[in-house]
């Protein structure tokens, strides 16, 4: 098994606009949808499923646990609602969305959950999201990393993780990246633009392009036809060594995800 490199993120998206975001999509070519409980979308992100026809197997569909639903005792009924919501009997690929904080649930006992769903048939795929180091080597020590598909983390060109991206490649830990486009900020970067211009390219494929070709995985979301086609095409964008390097050199630690409270201790 293994993650898709492309699919359609939902964060923040909800009703009809992530029912619109969603079927758009799926008639785009989109095959891979990511959803999580706490985005308050997974009913109607499954509504839009099965109203597109698509067989199931045909479907890559992520979900992520809230911190709520970590314990034992509720992480699998909670799954269990998920896919209820998405009418389905499994999802492709289940990650723990944030770490509990301060420790209040063990990552052993959550891990252990997570992998129990995996054996009930709940999941084909494991996985964790916002996970630092340390976090990824409690994971690793409760499960066996070749149980842990993904570390799904923020990482746009201004904040390239590299620690965390070099233990999870070390570990056989897929990289899924989020907020790829940094919220739009990277769009107006001008060493992006220039590249962009020199491609006859957008700044959007440029940054999703330098993302898949360094092996994550990206899902990123839009609610307007236009930008979800011209996302797609950033996975026929090659760049060159020299616009690959030019790309490196905009790390800034620039991180916009770190809810307070939520938030674990960043590397």
């Amino acid at each position: 098994m293994s993650i898709p490199a492309f699919g359609l993120g939902t964060f923040r998206l909800q009703d009809q606009v992530v029912i619109d975001s969603v079927s758009t999509a799926l008639e785009l070519g989109y095959r891979v949808i990511d959803t999580a409980q706490i985005y308050e979308n997974e009913a109607a992100v499954g509504q839009a499923i099965a109203a597109s026809g698509i067989p199931r197997d045909e479907l890559f569909i992520t979900t992520k646990i809230w911190i709520a639903n970590l314990a034992k005792g509720k992480l699998i009924p909670s799954l269990q609602e998920s896919l209820s919501k998405l009418q389905t009997t499994y999802v492709d690929l289940t990650l723990i969305h944030w770490p509990s904080p301060n420790g209040e649930v063990p990552v052993a006992e959550f891990m252990a959950e997570l992998l129990e769903a995996k054996k009930l048939g709940l999941t084909r795929q494991i996985g964790v999201s916002n996970f630092t180091l340390d976090l990824m080597q409690q994971a690793i020590d409760a499960v066996g990393a070749e149980q842990i598909a993904t570390n799904q983390i923020e990482l746009s060109p201004y904040l390239q993780n590299r620690q965390v991206v070099e233990f999870a490649q070390q570990h056989g830990i897929a990289i899924t990246s989020y907020m790829t486009l940094a919220y739009g900020k990277a769009l107006q970067d001008e060493t992006i633009k220039a590249i962009a211009a020199r491609r006859n390219a957008t700044p959007a494929q440029v940054i999703l392009a330098w993302a898949l070709q360094l092996g994550y995985a990206v899902i990123p979301s839009s609610t307007r036809r236009e930008n979800l086609a011209s996302n797609l095409l950033a996975q026929q964008l090659t760049l060159t060594a020299e616009e690959m390097a030019e790309m490196a050199t905009l790390e800034s630690n620039g991180r916009l995800v770190s809810p307070e409270g939520l938030a674990p201790n960043w590397d």
